[in-house]
């Protein structure tokens, strides 16, 4: 039983840990893209479907 409160204990720590490292590098600006927003206007927004060319045919007599 004791060994449970360990590894409980240890990855509480650990899972802590993590999180407070994740914040600082946030904050440290460690994922600001810079790159993206200047290139961003040489890609198409979304993509234009053309229609297809659809006839109707009709039945003559």
């Amino acid at each position: 039983m004791s060994v449970i409160y360990i590894l409980l204990t240890v990855s509480v720590i650990v899972g802590v840990t993590f999180f407070v490292i994740f914040i600082i590098a946030v904050r440290s600006g460690q994922y600001d893209d810079d790159y993206t927003p200047s290139v961003r206007m040489l890609f198409e927004d979304e993509l234009v479907k053309e229609k297809p060319n659809t006839s109707i045919q009709t039945k003559t007599d």
